[in-house]
């Protein structure tokens, strides 16, 4: 099989020098006619989609087989545009398998070089082999170009067009040593490449350099739009974090859609429920009114289906269900959603004389994957409030039925022999409940928990008489330490309840407050050691107030418990040294 016949340049006539090099001139401004029409080509493609998505930093296997595709054409078609000389094809085969192995690596590379070198096989001539193989070693030799570069950490310079130029100027030096080595006779070898050595090697870097420039360019492109919307979607993140803490409704709504549109630069932004819009900024607004219900086919569908619907205006013509002079034609309409159930919509919009962006599309998807995230991690928060507050109730409710039953048989019994000492009492019991029903926040001080136990163990020591004695120490400074609330409460009464009642001699309860380098320690321990429970197997109260030290201060404080039976039970609560922070 034979090339096309292409006619004699014309460029380069009136030029003096020997015939070889007239001819060799004559060849060079004739290979830069033909490279012109793959720069042409290049450009096209690295504006089309599909450069998009091979231009990231890895390449996939269905990316890696478009790519062999792409460049194994390019190839071939520098072989079939050649131009004959000496029973031969002076060509810009080398392009194509240089770029596929520099872009893809060494197998994508070898795979484009030898697929046209194949086909430069079958067209013939007595150096149709010998260009097959060097074809094969050009395109192995930019993948070990890419492959050196990757190993090194320096993958951006994969694009660097001076890189391409010289892999290309050194692959075609080694070309033109393989035809003069390996092509039979020798003699036309040689003269071959004195003719073409020059024009191909020349030719060839220099268009490797213009198309990698080509797919460099248009990769900056890319990558300047994606840091626009990258600051975009954080600019958006930041101004829209903690609107969506009040709720999802009308007023947040409005927040929302007035920072997306001012931050989008969209023509309209609407926000929905599922039966109505909630917010809308923009152009349309004088008929797309809030709290107007749902009327869109579309949007119903979106929220029926938890589907992203987008009507471009152009393939798909979008009519606006509320009026027929809307000037907005095209709308994206992307789901709101906490755990896969659909809450709402977000919709945006361009009129007649814009285009809907791809990257407005991208955008609008994103900002919805964000807030819905967002109003995922507050309704958890929300949950975990509720759910400290409702361990808050669990342990007063587990505190005031058994201790005021016991308190007021306490009381009882003294009022008639110290009825000024049961009236203490009573003052005591009042203060205790008092502070039960108003500490319904996250932290208290130390001395706040300390005048909460007082009155307890105020209690506790007329219903003991001789029998229970209260040492409490705190170092100083740490009275302002701020801590869980209920932490001391739960831990005392344990020591009481469980220790101290349940001997005959005399009971004694030691609480200490102290610093140790970066963590406090709260000590309570009884001299009774009858409850030596591990924490998780502890009481009630005791796996509450752990669970709440590592939710408010940290996963490394809590509870730790040592027992000797009979002998001493020893309760410490780590905490840090700085206190506990909402």
């Amino acid at each position: 099989m034979q090339p096309f016949p292409t006619p004699e340049p014309t460029i380069g006539r009136g030029i003096r020098g020997s015939p070889a090099e007239i001819a060799a001139m004559k060849l060079f401004f004739a290979l830069i006619q033909e490279m012109s029409v793959f720069l042409v080509i290049g450009y096209l493609f690295s504006k089309s989609p599909a450069f998009k998505a091979l231009a990231g930093e890895t390449l996939n296997s269905r990316q890696k087989l478009i790519l062999y595709l792409i460049f194994s054409v390019f190839s071939i078609l520098g072989t079939y545009f050649g131009l004959p000389v000496r029973d031969a094809v002076a060509n810009t085969r080398a392009i194509g398998a240089v770029l596929a192995g520099i872009i893809g690596g060494p197998l994508l590379g070898t795979a484009v070089g030898f697929t046209g070198g194949l086909h430069r096989y079958f067209v013939g001539g007595f150096v149709a082999a010998p260009a097959m193989l060097a074809t094969t070693f050009e395109g192995f030799l930019g993948g070990m170009v890419h492959l050196y570069l990757c190993r090194r950490n320096r993958s951006e310079q994969i694009y660097n067009p001076r890189v391409a130029f010289i892999t290309t100027f050194v692959g075609e030096l080694v070309h033109m040593a393989i035809i003069a080595g390996l092509g039979r006779p020798l003699e036309n070898s040689l003269a071959l490449v004195q003719i073409i050595a020059i024009p191909m090697i020349t030719a060839n870097a220099l268009g490797t350099f213009l198309f990698m420039s080509i797919l460099r360019d248009q990769k900056d492109t890319f990558d300047k739009l994606s840091v626009m919307f990258s600051a975009r979607a954080f600019k958006i993140a930041e101004r829209s974090l903690g609107i969506l803490g009040k709720g999802f409704g009308a007023e947040t709504a409005r927040n929302l859609a007035r920072i997306i549109h001012e931050e989008s630069g969209v023509g309209a932004v609407a926000i929905t429920d599922t039966n109505k819009i909630l917010a809308f900024e923009g152009i349309g607004s004088d008929h797309h009114l809030p709290n107007s219900p749902i009327a869109s086919v579309l949007t119903q569908q979106a929220i029926r289906n938890n589907e992203v619907i987008w009507v471009n205006g152009q393939s798909e013509p979008y009519q606006c269900s509320l009026s027929g002079n809307c000037p907005l034609t095209s709308v994206l309409i992307v789901p709101l959603h906490i755990d896969e159930q659909v809450i709402g919509t977000i919709k945006l919009y361009e009129p007649k004389n814009r285009r809907f962006l791809n990257m407005n599309k991208t955008l609008g998807e994103g900002i919805a994957g964000l807030l819905s995230d967002q109003l995922l991690r507050y309704r958890y928060e929300e949950q975990k409030n509720l759910l400290v507050t409702s361990e808050l109730k669990l342990i007063q409710a587990q505190i005031n039925p058994h201790f005021l039953f016991n308190a007021l048989n306490t009381i009882m019994a003294i009022i008639r022999k110290d009825p000024l000492r049961a009236r203490e009492l009573l003052q005591h019991l009042s203060n205790f409940f008092r502070k039960n029903l108003k500490r319904s926040g996250d932290l208290a001080t130390v001395d706040e928990e300390v005048d909460h136990v007082n009155s307890y163990l105020k209690i506790e020591k007329a219903r003991f008489e001789d029998k229970l004695q209260v040492e409490i120490e705190v170092e100083p400074g740490l009275g302002e330490l701020r801590i869980p609330t209920f932490t001391l409460q739960p831990i005392i009464e344990n020591a009481v309840k469980h220790g101290i009642s349940n001997m005959i001699e005399q009971g004694v309860v030691r609480v200490a407050v102290r610093r140790s380098g970066q963590q406090v320690t709260i000590e309570v321990e009884d001299n009774a050691g009858t409850y030596c429970k591990e924490i998780q197997g502890g009481g009630l109260g005791m796996n509450i107030v752990d669970k709440r030290i590592k939710n408010l201060c940290g996963s490394q404080y809590g509870i730790r418990i040592s027992c000797t039976p009979e002998e001493f039970t020893l309760v410490s609560i780590s905490l840090p040294a700085e206190g506990c922070q909402l």
